[in-house]
C-alpha cells in the first residue's frame, strides 16, 4: 500500500465508523431529509431516547457529517454535506481500484486461455 493511499485510509477511517451505525444512518437521512431539525424534534419522531440521539449525533458531528447550533434553549442541528461528498469521493477511488482490477483479470484470462 502506497502511503498515499495509507493516509487516505486512515482519514476515511472515522468517516465510515461513523457511518457504522443504523441510527446514525436515519438521523443523517432525516436531516437530509427534512432540514435542521432541534433535539425535540428528533427525539419526539424517534424510539430512541433523547440521550441516546444526543450521542449519535456527537460522534456525527465530530465526524464532520452535522453539525449543531444553539437557539434559545434548544439545539438545532443540520447535515453538512460536505464530509458525504468526501465518503463518495473515497468510494469512487474504492470502485475504480476493484474495476481496474477486474480489466485486469479480464486481459490476463483472454491472454491466457485454458
Amino acid at each position: 500500500m502506497s502511503p498515499d493511499t495509507a493516509r487516505r485510509a486512515q482519514e476515511a477511517a472515522p468517516l465510515f465508523a461513523a457511518l457504522g451505525d443504523a441510527t446514525r444512518l436515519q438521523l443523517l437521512m432525516r436531516l437530509s431529509a427534512s432540514g435542521p431539525e432541534s433535539m425535540a424534534q428528533m427525539s419526539a419522531k424517534s424510539a430512541v431516547t433523547r440521550q441516546a440521539i444526543a450521542k449519535h449525533l456527537r460522534v456525527l458531528a465530530d465526524a464532520g457529517f452535522v453539525a449543531g447550533e444553539r437557539r434559545g434553549r434548544e439545539h438545532i442541528w443540520r447535515l453538512r454535506p460536505q464530509q458525504l461528498q468526501e465518503v463518495h469521493a473515497q468510494l469512487d477511488r474504492i470502485s475504480g481500484q476493484w474495476e481496474d482490477a477486474l480489466e485486469r483479470l479480464r486481459v490476463f484470462v483472454e491472454d491466457n486461455p485454458a
